[in-house]
């Protein structure tokens, strides 16, 4: 039985102005309520939509802009199928416009959800409160998405009158240190079931050391202009964030094996998650990974689906050669080569997976005089992802049985057997914001960049603590910043910080995969942060694009 999850209250708050473009600022929302809610019941429950505001978003927008702009993976066209525009070929590519169709869920759900903590505040009326301290931490961390993502963003803490000019990113920056800061003190300290998946001050010490460790990025004059090499001024903040949750004994790496933090049965007794946004196929929807990554005629590999799947994601064989360390429980992440049926979390090694089918079915191209004599196939997957001859004004890797078969897939996220139809393939599987393996990389990461140890830990015995307990060799000598990047990658594949990672390394701009069909993103340096979309634009005529959009 999967752990109790955050519970969502049926609330007023979603039936207030949930505007995904800065529009009809001037509700009066207290005038849908006859009585100021005061239990702690009652302000958990008109809290609940905020917590799940980005809910939609991660399960789907976030998690591709994040993934498909890295040099993580790539999602193919299937002949004709899933080209979509090129929604995808842009991010992998990295010549995304202002009118992708992916982008704007990420803009439209983290306002959302920053209205909607400006509306529960004004029904508290009470900024400096205990009660009001989590909605603040979560206006924040919306903030933080729309300003790493963005750039400039509309800074409305309230009420407002008209649609606000954006501020700057490091406007944005510094406000969401000073809100942290000030609250962090009135946040819960005690990490319990019944505050999984909200604001703790723990979830605020996370936020903060992510945003010091950035610092240098998102106060640089403009985005093209930051290096990685310039001095961060925050690095020993990052320490102290870091020290803090370190020390408050409540996370651990060792509660479970790797793979199993990822389960749909995940949740609370998981150690290692700081802050997680809930899902529950039923009442909790739109976490869908497994419908990307899982293969195209794998329908039924790992339990019997009720609705097809895309099978469109595939893991870029460099990325994957990192996966490459003895005894490491994360090289299970990516599965590849002869398929079988899975049980318990393990493939039947003696239930081969069969697909009937024809060497024209396997190769569409073949011509011979047995094209279409049928046989048993015993599915195979490939390291190397080939388009088609004509493939690269969609990234087509052909809709037969050799392009479905490319490339290696995430089993991270692994699927839920449970699914039903009526879920419309959602997953139970919770998604950590924040993790303690983390915590301990982005204190090694902010040595390394110079700042000094703490607590008798070296950059070294922090990432020996991630080897340790994944079950890979430690270091013996003292690692290199290249080496913490690697160490990332393995670590935290597939949970949408590699983007994040390789802005901050300046590597962004490196060849990977395909993107040399454009090969000006190799020098779109304005690239790091996305371009407003066209329908918040035009909306708000007041707001100018973002630089080189």
């Amino acid at each position: 039985m999967k752990p109790i999850k955050y519970t969502r209250y049926i609330s007023a708050v979603a039936l207030a102005f949930t505007l995904s473009s800065c529009t009809d600022l001037d509700v009066d929302i207290k005038s849908q309520y006859t009585e100021f809610p005061t239990s702690e019941r009652a302000a958990e429950a008109i809290s609940a939509d905020v917590y799940a505001a980005y809910r939609r978003a991660l399960g789907y927008n976030h998690w591709m802009s994040q993934t498909l702009t890295s040099d993580e993976a790539v999602s193919l066209a299937l002949g004709t199928d899933y080209y979509d525009g090129g929604r995808f070929r842009e991010l992998h590519v990295h010549n995304w416009t202002a009118d992708n169709g992916i982008i704007p869920g990420m803009w439209n759900d983290a306002m959302n959800g920053i209205n909607l903590a400006n509306n529960v505040l004004a029904i508290f009326g009470d900024d400096q409160s205990e009660t009001a301290a989590p909605m603040r931490a979560m206006r924040a961390f919306y903030y933080f998405i729309l300003m790493d993502n963005f750039g400039d963003v509309p800074l409305i803490t309230g009420k407002v009158d008209q649609i606000p000019d954006r501020s700057s990113r490091s406007e944005i920056c510094h406000f969401i240190e000073s809100e942290l800061l000030e609250i962090r003190d009135r946040l819960p300290a005690d990490v319990t079931v019944a505050n999984y998946g909200q604001a703790t001050r723990y979830m605020a010490d996370a936020l903060l050391a992510k945003l010091y460790l950035n610092w240098a990025v998102y106060t640089a004059s403009d985005v093209a202009s930051y290096m990685p090499g310039v001095r961060n001024e925050k690095l020993s903040n990052v320490i102290a964030m870091c020290d803090d949750i370190i020390e408050s004994g409540f996370y651990n790496l060792d509660s479970h094996k790797y793979l199993e933090k990822f389960r749909p049965d995940n949740g609370p007794q998981i150690k290692d998650f700081i802050f997680a946004v809930p899902y529950d196929r039923e009442k909790q929807q739109g976490m869908t990974y497994t419908r990307y990554w899982i293969h195209r005629n794998g329908q039924n590999q790992f339990a019997p689906l009720p609705q097809s799947v895309a099978g469109t994601l595939r893991v870029l064989p460099t990325f994957l050669e990192k996966f490459n360390l003895e005894g490491d429980q994360r090289n299970d992440i990516y599965i590849g080569g002869l398929q079988y049926y899975w049980s318990d979390y393990g493939p039947d090694l003696n239930r081969p997976f069969l697909i009937t089918t024809s060497k024209k079915g396997i190769d569409q191209d073949y011509s011979g005089g047995d094209a279409n004599d049928t046989f048993e196939w015993h599915l195979e997957t490939s390291k190397e992802i080939t388009l088609r001859p004509d493939g690269g004004p969609t990234l087509n890797g052909g809709n037969d049985l050799k392009g479905r078969s490319m490339g290696y897939r995430s089993i991270k996220f692994y699927m839920d057997v449970e699914v039903t139809a009526a879920n419309n393939r959602s997953q139970s599987n919770d998604v950590p914001i924040f993790r303690y393996a983390d915590v301990l990389l982005m204190k090694a990461e902010a040595i390394l960049r110079g700042a000094t140890p703490t607590a008798g830990e070296t950059a070294r015995t922090l990432i020996n603590q991630i080897r340790n307990y994944v079950g890979a060799p430690e270091f013996t000598t003292e690692p290199t910043l290249e080496d913490l990047l690697d160490e990332r990658a393995r670590e935290f594949t597939d949970e949408s910080w590699r983007r994040n990672d390789l802005i901050r390394f300046g590597k962004f701009e490196d060849n990977w995969g395909f993107k040399s069909l454009y090969t000006a993103g190799f020098t779109e340096k304005f690239r790091r942060i996305f371009p407003l979309p066209t329908s918040v634009l035009n909306v708000n005529t007041n707001w100018e694009q973002n630089p080189g959009y």
